[in-house]
């Protein structure tokens, strides 16, 4: 069956980019490859599981790119990060600096917040209910 194994994020620099979703977020760091052109292969994943879809962190190569970090899904929310410890994540994650952009909420469908990546690309951090 085929699935969805990575998503693309467009950055501007590898290491501030790893910093901020290691660090902050808890994500693990899974591939850090150098190419022959100077780019890297850089892949990030939420949690300790092996699945799930992963974060390819590519670095802005023009001015086109440049102009979408930050900016990739036009200022709505385009991540969803899922938890089962909704209190404890936020808790976490607003102490490791992460920029929330209002208080949780419980709705029908769970515990949400936004937050914004260090780039200002704006994210859910959500427990689904049930």
């Amino acid at each position: 069956m085929a699935h969805i194994a990575l998503v693309t994020l467009v950055v501007d620099d590898y290491d501030d980019a790893l910093r901020f979703y290691t660090e902050a977020l808890g994500f693990r760091l899974v591939e850090d490859e150098p190419r022959p052109d100077g780019s890297r292969w850089v892949v990030v994943r939420p949690g300790e599981r092996q699945g799930g879809v992963g974060l390819l962190l590519a670095r802005a190569k023009d001015d086109a790119q440049r102009a979408r970090v930050g900016d990739q899904t036009g200022g709505r929310v385009g991540f969803f990060l899922h938890t089962d410890d909704f209190a404890g994540d936020h808790a976490r994650m607003h102490a490791a600096g992460v920029t929330f952009l209002e208080e949780p909420r419980h709705e029908p469908y769970g515990s949400v917040a936004v937050f914004q990546d260090l780039y200002g690309n704006r994210w859910d951090l959500l427990q689904p209910a049930g």
